[in-house]
């Protein structure tokens, strides 16, 4: 049986893969696995629950509060909320687990369940696992004054946004700190559609909203972070200082500058890193990034004296990361941006506000990305390969050797074998896009030739 988590909760077509029964099914388990862990030790169990404006969460949201309370678990229904924040208010009430029901920045058909431990973090896979092992067992099940509660938990969205403001102020050392500021935002129509816009606003900044409006059919429907053709036109005929984009539950952003141009992640971390340790809160002055962030970021880190840690992609090695080294600031190209002293997990709205910030103390956004190159980049998928011989065929090492030694400090080069299929991903950059595709090509025919199946 293949594993039901992947690396960011599960997630399947709503209804068919992911249906009523198997949420309540993996809610009490998640109960269950996580009270044997000693996690609801010495009180009755809270767990906060949120979800983006996907027609299936209202289902699954009630299925997941029905498993869990039938397990003897209070469960505080926050409604609509961005990821981030239901991990925020995990650690902030003291709940013993966090839930959303969301598919990131998935098509609308899709969705999916993610817990949080208590504190707000990501579960592990050992967890994961043994939950996936409890999944249909026979049960005890409590009764009477056992049982637990739902109580709907509007408010918790306020707090939130509270807590995001006070980041950002301290961030900034002012009440105001996106005074002057003209913002558009993209919402993706997704969980970030009315605190995204609000927090901004209270932050200082003049606010335009486009794409806020969801009917639980339209999230992530040609919008937000994975579509920013309206953004980059929102903010230019606005005449806007920058734009900001959300996916579906917020946990990314990315961001367009006066004039239209896209800013991706690594633009994003490389601006917050200069920031950081401007301030002296850039820890040991360094900066997590996964191996598919660019090299023009790795160039501009070593300019301004910022140190990179490279883990594997996905924003859970990241995190891995700074909390084994206790780093302050991480995050991925695709817009995933982790502060560690405000959150356990990539907030989008917390980067917008950072970003913000960064604008109105150091000027336009455009100037500041001048430094921070993004270098032309070729990603070949080589199919039918034999991904375990990737580090281990000699002449395909000798080939990476050449094209590596050829490049210089100019470029780099990285082969990934696929986590779940027969695949090799071969990437290149270089100073130049000829310079880039032509190793790149020349790479997968080599894959090709040693590794295919």
């Amino acid at each position: 049986m293949a594993r039901l988590f992947g690396t960011d909760g599960v997630r399947g077509l709503a209804n068919r893969d992911l249906t009523a029964e198997l949420a309540v099914d993996l809610s009490v388990a998640a109960a269950h696995i996580l009270g044997e862990r000693g996690e609801f030790s010495g009180h009755r169990p809270v767990a906060v629950l949120g979800r983006d404006t996907r027609l299936s969460g209202e289902f699954l949201g009630a299925a997941v509060a029905a498993g869990l309370a039938s397990a003897g678990v209070d469960v505080l229904d926050a409604g609509v909320l961005p990821t981030p924040a239901v991990a925020y208010l995990t650690a902030a009430t003291g709940a013993d687990l966090g839930v959303v029901i969301s598919a990131s920045h998935n098509p609308m058909p899709d969705n999916g369940i993610k817990f949080f431990a208590r504190g707000g973090h990501k579960l592990d896979d050992s967890v994961e696992e043994a939950i996936e092992r409890r999944l249909g067992e026979p049960w005890e099940r409590p009764t009477g004054d056992a049982v637990g509660r739902i109580v709907a938990s509007p408010q918790l969205a306020a707090q939130y946004v509270e807590h995001v403001d006070a980041a950002v102020r301290a961030f900034a050392g002012t009440d105001a700190p996106l005074a002057g500021v003209h913002l558009v935002v993209d919402a993706a129509h997704g969980a970030a559609s009315a605190v995204g816009p609000l927090a901004l606003a209270n932050a200082g900044a003049r606010v335009t909203t486009i794409n806020a409006s969801p009917d639980g059919l339209n999230i992530n429907d040609g919008v937000g972070s994975t579509h920013l053709e309206q953004l980059q036109a929102a903010v230019v005929e606005a005449g806007a200082d920058l734009g900001v984009a959300f996916d579906g539950d917020a946990d990314r952003c990315l961001a367009v500058d006066h004039t239209g141009a896209v800013v991706n992640g690594d633009q994003i971390m490389g601006l917050l890193a200069i920031a950081m340790k401007e301030a002296g809160a850039l820890y040991r002055s360094t900066l997590v990034a996964t191996v598919m962030s660019n090299l023009g970021l790795h160039q501009a880190m070593r300019r301004a004296g910022v140190d990179i840690v490279e883990t594997a992609v996905g924003d859970r090695y990241v995190l891995e990361a700074m909390r084994e080294g206790g780093y302050s600031l991480g995050g991925e190209q695709s817009g995933h941006v982790i502060v560690a002293e405000h959150a356990t997990t990539g907030d989008g709205i917390l980067t917008a506000l950072l970003l913000g910030a960064r604008v109105a103390a150091a000027g336009p956004l455009r100037d500041q990305c001048a430094g921070i190159e993004t270098l032309p980049q070729v990603l070949i998928n080589v199919p039918n390969a034999d991904r375990s011989r990737v580090h281990t065929d000699v002449e395909l090492q000798a080939a990476v050797a050449a094209s590596r030694k050829a490049l210089g400090d100019a470029g780099r080069v990285l082969l990934r074998p696929s986590g779940t299929e027969p695949l090799v991903r071969v990437m290149v950059e270089a100073a130049t896009a000829e310079d880039a595709q032509r190793h790149a090509s020349s790479l997968a025919t080599v894959v090709a030739a040693r590794l295919g199946l």
